[in-house]
């Protein structure tokens, strides 16, 4: 029953936070979040977990899709868009499923989260295959429309990971791999977009990122798959050549030039003193990854 989910509860923290002044309200609820980042850290293992099973489907050919109702559902389609740009990764690769669709994400379509065969059938919509992981995201680990769509993941054979902000709760039970932080009881009772989205954008900016980080989209803390597709990433890339490879500014521009415009065959062609042709192939060889290429070199 919803009244007995941690995420329905009541916080004593914030009672009475409605005669409170501006600042008290915000330092409650400033101390309330301070827990989120505790709770996703007790969940590292199961998002390693996670990290390296979305790993093996993506190197086989799979793509990683997220799923979720209202504030979930934006947040999956959020973090699934957002990975494009930072590593130039094609958008068929990571994508986010919204309840509603997309003018879910900018007016709120609830009803839509009730029926579990409407999620199973956007999962179908997208062409979703046993080669592909999905993540459920559900603060409460209840919403019929995510464990329809998880239903049906695993009926296909597919990898499915579920993150939830209430313990053993559905959404776990249905899922592999169960990710659970539990940040406790909101400051508005039941208002999920509050710590548990913290705790669920938390969860996602990992796991997304870590799988980028393994797939060789970064050398360093650097994002060295960015493209200069426009003057502010034009910069960022030079500024990420010259501080790979050690050079000035003007040698990093023309180190792009001389790569097409591609960060990483810029970088190898630095260290290693090569070719366009040759840090290309070093690089195919590598798997893309930087510090695989510039070995024995």
């Amino acid at each position: 029953m919803p009244d007995k989910l941690l995420t329905e509860q009541p916080n004593p923290a914030s009672e009475g936070i409605d005669a409170l002044p501006a600042e008290d309200i915000l330092r409650i609820i400033n101390a309330e979040d301070r827990k989120v980042a505790e709770a996703v850290g007790r969940e590292i293992p199961r998002i390693a977990q996670a990290v390296e099973a979305v790993l093996d489907r993506i190197r086989r050919g799979g793509r990683l899709f997220y799923i979720g109702a209202g504030a979930s559902g934006r947040l999956g389609v959020l973090d699934a868009a957002e990975c494009p740009p930072t590593f130039n990764v094609p958008a068929e690769l990571i994508q986010g499923i919204i309840a509603g669709g997309e003018p879910a994400l900018v007016r709120a379509a609830e009803a839509s989260e009730d029926d579990p065969a409407l999620g199973a059938r956007d999962l179908f919509e997208r062409g979703f295959t046993a080669a592909d992981a999905l993540v459920g995201i559900a603060a409460s680990g209840r919403t019929p429309y995510v464990l329809g769509a998880i239903a049906k993941a695993r009926e296909l054979g597919a990898l499915t990971i579920g993150i939830s902000c209430t313990p053993a709760s559905d959404l776990s039970r249905a899922v592999e791999i169960p990710i659970e932080p539990l940040p406790g009881p909101e400051i508005l009772t039941g208002s999920t977009r509050m710590k548990a989205g913290t705790a669920t954008k938390l969860v996602l900016n990992m796991l997304s990122t870590a799988v980028m980080i393994r797939l060789g989209h970064v050398y360093g803390n650097l994002m060295v798959n960015v493209q200069p597709t426009n003057a502010k990433l034009a910069d960022r890339a030079r500024r990420i050549v010259a501080q790979a490879a050690g050079v000035d500014g003007g040698r990093a521009a023309e180190l792009l030039e001389g790569a097409g415009g591609r960060v990483k065959v810029a970088i190898v062609m630095a260290r290693l003193s090569v070719s366009r042709e040759e840090a290309e192939e070093r690089l195919r060889e590598a798997g893309g990854r930087i510090s695989e290429a510039l070995k024995n070199g």
